[in-house]
């Protein structure tokens, strides 16, 4: 019907043979339809860009923390005196521990480097019914009652996790005994320690870590199984604890400046 409407216009205002008009009339109804399509589009809702999240910044490690630790020791124990081997014995010593942590880190790239402390509650004990075999054979044994180390860590970050070495100063307070008059004694040895383990970051704040240790708390002179015979005590111990951490805060790491 437009089209009807359309065609009668053309004849009845510029007549059939006015070709330059029509085409100009023509050419004008078809900008006007094109202007109008531009305009629909235009007023057309626009999809909003798709925003992509972040990536998240990597865990730091530097800053102090404190923990709790605990697991299990083995290892062994031998008693000696000059000479007249009464109380000489050797035997293997075992049992649990559990204590405190205290560190501090420092993150360099990839590398972290720390030194930690720890203090621990230890009932790893054991004995032998043959000391002084084969002439005065009867019992005696040795019981480490707390157990603590003073280390260096040096780590390696990988992701959220942090394989590292230790190693430092180990001490302990060991106690001994032989029933053959009897006699006792306790004192608190130092020695040394070596180990590895790997910690995992479960937060920006919390993480939990796994150890092995080897610790040597040396060969002291602990009582007198006579009044001029001095026993010698020995202790040396694997451990194995895991552990859980919480990371105080970022001391020690620079402010980072904002950019507008």
């Amino acid at each position: 019907m437009e089209e009807g409407i359309i065609s009668k216009i053309i004849k009845n205002d510029f007549g059939s043979g006015d070709i330059s008009m029509k085409k100009f009339f023509l050419t004008g109804i078809a900008a006007a339809a094109l202007f109008g399509t531009s305009a629909l589009a235009a007023d057309l809702p626009t999809k909003a860009p798709i925003s992509r999240a972040a990536p998240a910044a990597p865990l730091d490690w530097t800053g102090p923390y404190a923990g709790i630790a605990g697991g299990w020791s083995w290892g062994n124990s031998d008693q000696t005196d000059p000479g007249v081997l009464f109380g000489d014995g050797n035997y293997n010593v075992s049992g649990g521990l559990i204590g405190g942590t205290l560190g501090y880190n420092w993150q360099n790239g990839q590398w972290v480097f720390g030194l930690e402390g720890d203090y621990s509650w230890a009932d790893i004990k054991g004995q032998s019914s043959l000391c002084g075999f084969p002439v005065f054979t009867h019992s005696c044994g040795t019981k480490i009652e707390t157990f603590g180390t003073a280390r260096a860590r040096v780590g390696a970050v990988m992701g959220n996790q942090m394989p590292y070495i230790t190693g430092g100063w180990a001490f302990g307070d060991v106690h001994g005994w032989d029933s053959f008059f009897p006699a006792s004694g306790s004192k608190m040895y130092s020695g040394w320690t070596i180990g590895a383990g790997i910690e995992w970051r479960l937060d920006p704040r919390w993480s939990a870590k796994i150890e092995y240790l080897y610790a040597d708390l040396g060969k002291h002179q602990l009582f007198y199984i006579l009044p001029a015979i001095p026993e010698t005590v020995s202790a040396s111990v694997n451990i194995v604890r895991i552990g859980l951490n919480y990371k105080f805060g970022d001391w020690g790491k620079a402010p980072v400046s904002a950019k507008y």
